[in-house]
């Protein structure tokens, strides 16, 4: 993320501009960067979808998103009447292209009052399926000529297997160059995620440690309590491994894993990250037997309130096969970090909404205390806590207060919300000022995208070719089946929790 606020004159057309992902999502990231001095001096605001709106009626249904799901609370008036008037409505219906006449006239007029240096984001906050439509007459209409002017903004999922990024790759290439094409995981806008990267790169007793001679293993958890709610018809077409590991939680183990940039540039940056999915290991058949598991919830209790099982939501098949929860254990196979294990996990229904990566150190090579001295042993861990805290902490073994040497595990933290009184932004903030100051730092490549498929095909392939005769094999509100727990523990270790573990 650039720190310059000094940006050129914007429009920003947001293409599902009434759906949940503008309500719940953009609509408040951007109207909080406008109300903290992050927008442009000028800037429009161009909402399309079908139904036919007034400004006035699509300024109201943005309010009500912003005054439901904004970081900040309800909008303040005077802010909002001053941002809502650079805020406009076009109705649009991408698969005709008559309806874009009108949509042209409108970005023209806003081009012609800003000067020359206007630059346009088009955001596609739609239907993958919809993508052709939407570029093929981007291109007629010659919205989008100017590749220095001009970026497009593009949601997961990136495809759905290997075949189809490739085919989502070549259609955005055939209109746009790469640096114009942002492709967003809202993940890695996150501020304790941006500040892996800080916390490894700004401080240097850290980089002799990050090594195979040094770590023990690496854990990485998402989990969530929520089940699919009314997304069953994707989620019953997608699971797990497509809509989490492919993207999320690869990215962030290759902010783990990544080599030292020689400097902040993004595709320095991504090149990085691009030589960790290409180290990863490639999956063999008996890997696939015993470095992966899946599950699938059924019915149990969250919070005190009973929820069905997955086969049992809105617009999920029978007798599904779709994995609701996923666990892998991947090497990356490079001076670095070759034989350290990099368990990743990931599920819906589970005991806690948490995102969490553990770093465990090797132990000592030698006790040099007495035996019955450590109270309670414990290797050190670095813990990078995503949410629900935003924390980062060191555990390491300390003396216990009083006359007797005793040894117990103690914290050093370092809390966002008790170190800094400023309210961390939303990832959406952080990424959307992104697209605006020109930064793909944090925005997906076409070949990492390929390559992240590339790995996790095999695995795809087995699971949908031999249906799961266990599911459902957890229950809702558990920590998910029995197998992860074993896929980690024939190693010799068992999954991270928050509150943390104390064994």
């Amino acid at each position: 993320m650039k720190t310059s606020i000094n940006l050129s004159p914007t429009i920003i057309v947001i293409f599902g501009g009434t759906g949940d992902l503008n309500l719940r999502k953009l609509a408040p990231a951007l109207y909080n960067l406008y109300a903290e001095g992050y927008m442009p001096e000028k800037f429009a605001i161009i909402g399309t979808a079908r139904k036919p709106l007034t400004d006035d009626k699509f300024r109201d249904t943005l309010m009500q998103g912003v005054n439901s799901f904004s970081r900040t609370g309800k909008v303040q008036k005077e802010k909002w009447d001053s941002f809502s008037q650079s805020v406009h409505y076009n109705p649009v219906d991408v698969k005709d292209s008559a309806s874009f006449d009108a949509l042209k006239e409108t970005i023209d007029k806003f081009k012609d009052e800003f000067g020359p240096e206007t630059q346009i984001v088009y955001y596609l906050a739609v239907s993958p399926d919809l993508f052709p439509s939407i570029a093929k007459r981007l291109a007629k209409f010659k919205l989008a000529e100017n590749e220095d002017n001009c970026r497009i903004v593009v949601e997961k999922p990136f495809g759905k297997d290997l075949e189809t990024a490739r085919e989502l790759n070549a259609l955005l290439k055939e209109r746009f160059k790469e640096k114009q094409i942002y492709r967003i995981d809202h993940y890695l806008g996150k501020e304790t995620v941006q500040n892996i990267m800080a916390f490894r790169f700004a401080n240097s007793f850290l980089e002799p440690l990050w090594n195979r001679n040094y770590i023990d293993h690496v854990q990485i958890s998402v989990t969530e309590q929520l089940g699919v709610g009314e997304r069953g018809g994707y989620y019953d077409g997608s699971g797990a491994l497509r809509d989490m590991i492919q993207n999320h939680l690869l990215q962030l183990l290759c902010i783990i894993g990544m080599e030292t940039p020689i400097n902040f540039d993004a595709d320095e940056i991504r090149d990085k990250k691009v030589d960790v999915l290409k180290a990863m290991r490639p999956f063999s058949s008996e890997d696939i037997r015993f470095n992966t598991v899946r599950g699938q919830y059924t019915g149990g209790w969250i919070k005190g309130d009973e929820v069905p099982s997955y086969r049992s939501e809105k617009d999920v098949v029978e007798e599904s096969n779709t994995e609701t929860f996923a666990a892998i254990k991947f090497f990356v196979d490079n001076w670095r970090w070759k034989g350290v294990p990099f368990y990743v996990r990931t599920g819906k229904r589970l005991a806690q909404t948490s995102s969490l990566i553990t770093i465990q150190f090797k132990d000592v090579p030698h006790q040099v205390f007495p035996e019955g001295v450590a109270e309670h042993w414990q290797q050190n861990r670095l813990i990078i806590s995503i949410q629900p805290e935003m924390s980062i902490r060191l555990q390491v073994q300390g003396k216990r207060p009083g006359l007797d040497m005793v040894l117990n595990p103690v914290d050093m933290v370092f809390d966002y919300k008790g170190t800094y009184t400023t309210e961390s932004p939303e990832a959406y903030e952080t990424l959307l000022l992104d697209v605006m100051t020109g930064d793909q730092t944090q925005f997906m490549r076409a070949d990492q995208v390929e390559i992240a498929w590339d790995l996790l095909m095999p695995v795809i392939n087995a699971w949908e070719t031999k249906k799961s005769l266990s599911f459902p094999n957890y229950t809702a509100g558990s920590w998910g089946p029995e197998d992860a727990e074993a896929l980690i523990a024939r190693d010799g270790f068992h999954w991270f929790t928050l509150p943390l573990n104390k064994d």
